[in-house]
């Protein structure tokens, strides 16, 4: 089953950026993921407005295929260099979806 990881970035220092756009989206690739967004053109529709400089949208064939990308130890240097320049966060869903499963949202819903 697919599996979705969401990363809003803020980014704070961008001194990590060139090295780890030279280089990860290769490991993302190689995990079997594909980038499906990577956008700064951020509107907020609903809610508080988001910070984020940056949303990007990956799609991984597998949950274990995500987590094999995230506990990469190739990975590793690039996500504490992008952990340390920024106020970041990864969201994973999965490709489910609970129409008809409860009560207030129905198939074709």
């Amino acid at each position: 089953m697919a599996y979705y990881v969401i990363a809003q970035v803020k980014v704070n220092d961008d001194s990590w950026i060139p090295d780890y756009a030279a280089n990860v989206h290769d490991m993302v690739h190689r995990h079997g993921g594909k980038y499906l967004s990577r956008s700064g053109n951020i509107t907020t529709l609903e809610g508080e407005e988001c910070t984020a400089d940056l949303i990007a949208l990956i799609e991984f064939p597998t949950e274990d295929a995500s987590n094999a990308f995230i506990a990469d130890p190739d990975y590793a240097p690039y996500a504490k260099a992008r952990q340390a320049g920024t106020d970041s966060q990864l969201i994973g869903i999965d490709a489910t979806d609970v129409a008809g499963t409860i009560p207030y949202l129905t198939v074709g819903s």
